[in-house]
């Protein structure tokens, strides 16, 4: 997700009860475009190196959009078993045109379809500012049940006003919901590109 498409959804409502990887369907041809010109590819780059990727590791990515993470994951370690899920059925379908190494499922990041402790890492990208704040307890309580004991979730979200001023979350307010879901938290990390300031969490299992 990126500021511009955040504005993208308030032009143009949606009739789904998920926001689309795009903000809306018509835009989706131009999401990778987008995220590329607005040096989304340098999050992903820092948010994989912060998870310590090994080969043979189960990693999940939650609200994978077009899938450009975790195909930077599964490139940067090609031994990873990576799954990418999103409930927007045309992202999913767009990202399982681009590869066949990384099982791509429709799926809310509030009710994942795995059994308790399945993976070793759950990674999320500019994703969780768009979940309805009633909503990411849940979100956050998933990702603690599906990832292993000592597993890591590692998360980058614009922190502070981005953009056209929507959507950001409070560091400090995101690490209480990370502990209040059963996580310990590291220091947050923060940087700043063109898109705007960003936080990075690391939270362990």
């Amino acid at each position: 997700m990126c500021a511009n498409i955040e504005v993208m959804k308030h032009v143009h409502p949606n009739t789904h009860d998920y926001l689309p990887a795009a903000g809306h369907d018509a835009f989706l041809p131009f999401y990778d475009v987008l995220t590329k010109l607005l040096g989304v590819g340098r999050l992903h780059r820092e948010l994989i190196e912060q998870a310590r990727l090994s080969n043979g590791l189960a990693v999940l990515e939650i609200g994978c959009g077009t899938g450009n993470l975790s195909q930077a994951a599964k490139r940067s370690t090609p031994g990873l078993h990576v799954t990418g899920t999103d409930p927007d059925p045309r992202a999913i379908e767009r990202a399982r045109k681009k590869t066949t190494d990384i099982t791509f499922e429709t799926a809310y990041a509030q009710t994942l379809p795995y059994p308790t402790a399945t993976f070793d890492r759950v990674l999320s990208a500019l994703m969780i500012h768009h979940i309805p704040e009633q909503t990411r307890p849940d979100v956050l309580a998933e990702v603690f049940r599906v990832l292993k004991p000592g597993g890591g979730f590692h998360v980058v979200d614009f922190a502070g006003g981005h953009g056209h001023g929507h959507g950001s979350i409070n560091p400090d307010a995101m690490t209480t919901l990370l502990e209040a879901a059963g996580f310990t938290v590291g220091p947050v990390r923060r940087t700043r590109t063109i898109a705007g300031q960003f936080a990075f969490y690391e939270a362990v299992r």
